[in-house]
Protein backbone atom coordinates (compact mmCIF):
# COMPACT_ATOMS: atom_id res chain seq x y z
CA UNK A 1 0.00 0.00 0.00
CA UNK A 2 1.18 3.53 -0.71
CA UNK A 3 1.60 6.10 2.05
CA UNK A 4 -1.35 8.09 0.71
CA UNK A 5 -3.53 4.98 0.65
CA UNK A 6 -2.60 4.11 4.25
CA UNK A 7 -3.36 7.66 5.36
CA UNK A 8 -6.76 7.76 3.65
CA UNK A 9 -7.79 4.42 5.16
CA UNK A 10 -6.61 5.52 8.60
CA UNK A 11 -8.42 8.83 8.76
CA UNK A 12 -11.65 7.22 7.49
CA UNK A 13 -11.31 4.50 10.14
CA UNK A 14 -10.58 6.99 12.93
CA UNK A 15 -13.55 9.17 12.00
CA UNK A 16 -15.87 6.17 11.98
CA UNK A 17 -14.87 5.36 15.57
CA UNK A 18 -16.57 8.57 16.71
CA UNK A 19 -20.37 8.38 16.84
CA UNK A 20 -22.11 10.80 14.46
CA UNK A 21 -18.79 12.31 13.30
CA UNK A 22 -19.49 13.35 9.72
CA UNK A 23 -17.02 14.61 7.13
CA UNK A 24 -18.53 18.05 7.52
CA UNK A 25 -17.95 18.06 11.29
CA UNK A 26 -14.34 16.87 11.13
CA UNK A 27 -13.62 19.32 8.31
CA UNK A 28 -14.92 22.14 10.51
CA UNK A 29 -12.60 21.10 13.33
CA UNK A 30 -9.64 20.97 10.94
CA UNK A 31 -10.61 24.34 9.39
CA UNK A 32 -10.87 22.97 5.85
CA UNK A 33 -13.77 22.60 3.44
CA UNK A 34 -15.78 19.40 3.38
CA UNK A 35 -14.85 18.82 -0.27
CA UNK A 36 -11.14 19.08 0.56
CA UNK A 37 -11.46 16.70 3.47
CA UNK A 38 -13.44 14.19 1.38
CA UNK A 39 -10.50 14.02 -1.04
CA UNK A 40 -8.16 13.17 1.86
CA UNK A 41 -10.36 10.22 2.86
CA UNK A 42 -10.59 8.87 -0.69
CA UNK A 43 -6.85 9.30 -1.26
CA UNK A 44 -7.32 11.67 -4.19
CA UNK A 45 -5.31 14.41 -2.47
CA UNK A 46 -2.71 14.46 0.29
CA UNK A 47 -3.51 16.91 3.11
CA UNK A 48 -1.11 19.85 3.57
CA UNK A 49 1.35 19.49 6.43
CA UNK A 50 -0.59 21.80 8.78
CA UNK A 51 -3.79 19.80 8.19
CA UNK A 52 -1.95 16.50 8.72
CA UNK A 53 -0.65 17.82 12.03
CA UNK A 54 -4.15 18.94 13.00
CA UNK A 55 -5.48 15.44 12.24
CA UNK A 56 -2.68 13.94 14.32
CA UNK A 57 -3.46 16.18 17.29
CA UNK A 58 -7.20 15.65 17.08
CA UNK A 59 -6.97 11.87 17.22
CA UNK A 60 -3.82 11.82 19.38
CA UNK A 61 -2.12 9.57 16.84
CA UNK A 62 1.37 10.43 15.61
CA UNK A 63 1.91 11.35 11.97
CA UNK A 64 4.33 8.41 11.78
CA UNK A 65 1.52 5.97 12.57
CA UNK A 66 -0.99 7.78 10.35
CA UNK A 67 1.32 7.40 7.35
CA UNK A 68 2.86 3.96 7.90
CA UNK A 69 0.61 1.68 10.00
CA UNK A 70 -2.78 0.16 9.19
CA UNK A 71 -4.63 1.37 12.30
CA UNK A 72 -7.67 -0.77 11.53
CA UNK A 73 -5.77 -3.64 13.16
CA UNK A 74 -5.68 -1.89 16.54
CA UNK A 75 -8.18 -0.79 19.15
CA UNK A 76 -8.15 2.83 20.29
CA UNK A 77 -6.44 1.86 23.57
CA UNK A 78 -3.77 -0.24 21.84
CA UNK A 79 -3.17 2.54 19.32
CA UNK A 80 -2.23 5.05 22.03
CA UNK A 81 0.31 2.60 23.46
CA UNK A 82 2.11 1.91 20.17
CA UNK A 83 5.86 2.79 20.49
CA UNK A 84 5.82 5.24 17.56
CA UNK A 85 2.95 7.19 19.10
CA UNK A 86 5.16 9.02 21.58
CA UNK A 87 6.96 12.32 21.13
CA UNK A 88 10.22 12.76 23.06
CA UNK A 89 12.16 16.02 23.37
CA UNK A 90 15.96 15.89 23.57
CA UNK A 91 17.50 16.80 26.93
CA UNK A 92 20.27 19.39 26.56
CA UNK A 93 22.86 20.16 29.24
CA UNK A 94 25.04 23.18 30.03
CA UNK A 95 28.78 23.35 30.66
CA UNK A 96 28.29 22.06 34.21
CA UNK A 97 26.33 19.05 33.00
CA UNK A 98 23.01 20.38 34.34
CA UNK A 99 19.78 20.31 32.36
CA UNK A 100 19.19 23.39 30.22
CA UNK A 101 15.79 24.82 31.12
CA UNK A 102 14.72 27.12 28.29
CA UNK A 103 12.89 30.29 29.36
CA UNK A 104 9.95 31.51 27.28
CA UNK A 105 9.66 35.26 28.03
CA UNK A 106 6.33 37.10 28.09
CA UNK A 107 7.11 39.06 24.94
CA UNK A 108 7.81 35.82 23.03
CA UNK A 109 4.77 33.90 24.26
CA UNK A 110 2.90 33.95 20.94
CA UNK A 111 6.08 33.34 18.99
CA UNK A 112 6.52 30.11 20.90
CA UNK A 113 3.31 28.74 19.39
CA UNK A 114 4.94 28.97 15.94
CA UNK A 115 8.43 27.91 17.00
CA UNK A 116 7.86 25.30 19.73
CA UNK A 117 8.97 22.47 17.40
CA UNK A 118 11.72 24.49 15.68
CA UNK A 119 15.16 23.54 17.11
CA UNK A 120 16.67 26.84 15.96
CA UNK A 121 13.99 28.90 17.72
CA UNK A 122 14.30 26.88 20.94
CA UNK A 123 18.09 27.08 20.75
CA UNK A 124 17.93 30.90 20.76
CA UNK A 125 15.91 31.06 23.99
CA UNK A 126 17.74 32.02 27.15
CA UNK A 127 18.03 29.29 29.73
CA UNK A 128 18.78 28.52 33.34
CA UNK A 129 19.80 25.44 35.30
CA UNK A 130 18.23 24.11 38.49
CA UNK A 131 20.40 21.30 39.87
CA UNK A 132 17.53 19.69 41.77
CA UNK A 133 15.60 18.98 38.54
CA UNK A 134 16.74 15.84 36.75
CA UNK A 135 15.34 12.83 34.88
CA UNK A 136 13.26 14.69 32.35
CA UNK A 137 12.98 17.61 29.97
CA UNK A 138 12.06 20.93 31.61
CA UNK A 139 11.03 24.36 30.32
CA UNK A 140 9.96 27.63 32.01
CA UNK A 141 6.78 29.45 30.95
CA UNK A 142 5.43 32.87 32.02
CA UNK A 143 2.44 32.96 34.37
CA UNK A 144 -0.34 35.48 34.13
CA UNK A 145 -4.10 36.03 34.25
CA UNK A 146 -6.76 36.00 36.93
CA UNK A 147 -7.08 32.23 36.75
CA UNK A 148 -3.63 31.69 38.22
CA UNK A 149 -3.55 33.15 41.75
CA UNK A 150 -1.38 33.69 43.75
CA UNK A 151 1.03 34.10 40.83
CA UNK A 152 1.83 37.38 39.11
CA UNK A 153 3.38 38.45 35.83
CA UNK A 154 6.89 38.10 37.28
CA UNK A 155 6.37 34.40 37.96
CA UNK A 156 7.54 31.56 35.75
CA UNK A 157 6.27 27.99 35.91
CA UNK A 158 8.88 25.30 35.41
CA UNK A 159 7.28 22.25 33.80
CA UNK A 160 8.40 18.72 32.96
CA UNK A 161 7.53 17.57 29.46
CA UNK A 162 4.72 14.99 29.27
CA UNK A 163 5.30 12.51 26.44
CA UNK A 164 1.83 10.95 26.46
CA UNK A 165 -1.58 12.06 27.68
CA UNK A 166 -1.80 8.66 29.40
CA UNK A 167 0.82 10.00 31.83
CA UNK A 168 -1.52 12.73 33.14
CA UNK A 169 -2.37 12.34 36.83
CA UNK A 170 -5.68 13.49 38.35
CA UNK A 171 -5.31 16.44 40.69
CA UNK A 172 -1.89 17.45 39.28
CA UNK A 173 -1.33 20.86 37.67
CA UNK A 174 -0.19 21.10 34.06
CA UNK A 175 0.83 23.75 31.59
CA UNK A 176 -1.07 23.14 28.33
CA UNK A 177 0.39 24.80 25.25
CA UNK A 178 -2.58 25.23 22.90
CA UNK A 179 -3.12 26.92 19.57
CA UNK A 180 -4.56 29.91 21.43
CA UNK A 181 -1.80 30.29 24.03
CA UNK A 182 -0.69 28.97 27.42
CA UNK A 183 -3.12 27.39 29.86
CA UNK A 184 -2.15 26.48 33.43
CA UNK A 185 -4.82 24.18 34.87
CA UNK A 186 -5.42 21.21 37.14
CA UNK A 187 -6.11 17.95 35.31
CA UNK A 188 -9.45 16.33 36.16
CA UNK A 189 -10.29 13.73 33.52
CA UNK A 190 -10.10 12.96 29.78
CA UNK A 191 -11.70 11.13 26.89
CA UNK A 192 -10.63 10.52 23.30
CA UNK A 193 -11.74 14.03 22.28
CA UNK A 194 -10.32 16.23 25.02
CA UNK A 195 -9.29 16.76 28.61
CA UNK A 196 -11.37 18.23 31.44
CA UNK A 197 -9.42 20.76 33.49
CA UNK A 198 -10.21 22.94 36.50
CA UNK A 199 -8.91 26.22 37.91
CA UNK A 200 -7.10 26.73 41.20
CA UNK A 201 -9.29 29.80 41.48
CA UNK A 202 -12.72 28.37 42.43
CA UNK A 203 -14.46 31.38 40.84
CA UNK A 204 -14.05 29.71 37.45
CA UNK A 205 -15.89 26.57 36.29
CA UNK A 206 -14.07 23.51 34.88
CA UNK A 207 -14.02 23.17 31.11
CA UNK A 208 -12.71 20.89 28.35
CA UNK A 209 -9.70 21.44 26.11
CA UNK A 210 -9.92 19.54 22.82
CA UNK A 211 -6.91 17.37 21.99
CA UNK A 212 -6.87 18.92 18.52
CA UNK A 213 -5.93 22.25 20.12
CA UNK A 214 -3.16 20.87 22.37
CA UNK A 215 0.42 21.29 21.10
CA UNK A 216 2.36 20.32 24.23
CA UNK A 217 1.76 19.39 27.88
CA UNK A 218 4.16 20.18 30.74
CA UNK A 219 3.69 18.95 34.31
CA UNK A 220 4.12 21.68 36.94
CA UNK A 221 7.30 21.25 38.99
CA UNK A 222 7.91 24.60 40.64
CA UNK A 223 7.47 28.36 40.24
CA UNK A 224 10.19 31.01 40.25
CA UNK A 225 10.02 34.80 40.42
CA UNK A 226 12.30 36.39 37.85
CA UNK A 227 12.64 39.57 39.92
CA UNK A 228 14.19 37.56 42.73
CA UNK A 229 16.49 35.42 40.60
CA UNK A 230 17.09 37.64 37.56
CA UNK A 231 16.06 34.90 35.15
CA UNK A 232 16.37 37.05 32.07
CA UNK A 233 20.08 37.42 32.77
CA UNK A 234 22.64 34.65 33.28
CA UNK A 235 22.08 32.98 36.65
CA UNK A 236 24.60 34.50 39.12
CA UNK A 237 27.33 32.20 40.44
CA UNK A 238 26.13 32.70 44.02
CA UNK A 239 22.68 31.41 43.04
CA UNK A 240 24.21 28.42 41.28
CA UNK A 241 26.39 27.77 44.35
CA UNK A 242 23.31 27.97 46.58
CA UNK A 243 21.48 25.35 44.53
CA UNK A 244 24.54 23.09 44.41
CA UNK A 245 24.89 23.36 48.19
CA UNK A 246 21.20 22.56 48.60
CA UNK A 247 21.58 19.58 46.29
CA UNK A 248 24.52 18.25 48.32
CA UNK A 249 22.62 18.72 51.59
CA UNK A 250 19.65 16.80 50.21
CA UNK A 251 21.92 13.97 49.10
CA UNK A 252 23.54 13.80 52.55
CA UNK A 253 20.09 13.50 54.17
CA UNK A 254 19.09 10.77 51.71
CA UNK A 255 22.30 8.82 52.39
CA UNK A 256 21.78 9.07 56.15
CA UNK A 257 18.24 7.71 55.85
CA UNK A 258 19.50 4.66 53.95
CA UNK A 259 21.82 3.68 56.83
Amino acid sequence: MSTLSILSDNILYLRMQIPKMTQEKIAEKLVVSRDSYAKYETGKTAPPLDVLLAISRYYQVSTDLLLTVDLRKYSREDMIELPNNRSVLPILVDEAGENKIEIVPHKASMGYLNGYNDPEYIGNLQYMSLPFLHNGKYRAFPAGGDSMPPYNDSTYFVGKYVESRNDLKKGKSYFFVTREGFVYKRYTDQNQYGTLVSFDNSFYDPYEIEWADVLEIWEYECSINKDDLGLLNPVPMEIQSMFLSLKNDIQIVKDSLKK
